[in-house]
């Protein structure tokens, strides 16, 4: 039961985030859409966890945090909203990188989870004046 309640209330404050982040199109209303791809890699024999890609749309909430994928990870994850921010204030178009999860495993910090990414940003065409 408190597994669910514990559960119930991440997920709640989850929700709160992305309410707080706002509307891709509130903050960046020339991006018509963002691809992230994602190479989750953790410590082990085989290092590759997961490959992810999401698609943000201008409707969707501009909130880029993404889940470190290892159980019993502890305020970890990988927060790409600085990045997409800084790359759209210069117009670019893709870029790549690689981020390290910060987070506590098993209440020890570690290097237990990694991702490479990379972003393409699609933008409107601009508007001229009459």
């Amino acid at each position: 039961m408190i597994q669910r309640q514990d559960h119930l209330k991440k997920m709640e404050i989850k929700k709160q985030h992305k309410l707080d982040a706002g509307v891709v199109t509130e903050l960046y209303p020339d991006v018509e859409g963002i691809v992230i791809h994602m190479i989750y890699f953790h410590n082990a024999e085989n290092p590759v966890l997961m490959q992810r890609t999401v698609n943000v749309f201008p409707s969707s909430y501009a909130f880029f945090k993404m889940e470190c994928m290892i159980k019993g990870c502890e305020g970890g994850g990988f927060d790409l909203t600085s990045l997409i921010a800084k790359n759209i204030k210069q117009r670019k178009k893709s870029f790549k990188g690689e981020l390290v999860c910060k987070g506590k495993n098993a209440g020890k910090p570690s290097d237990h989870a990694r991702i490479s990414y990379e972003i393409n940003i699609k933008y409107g065409k601009k508007k001229c004046c009459k």
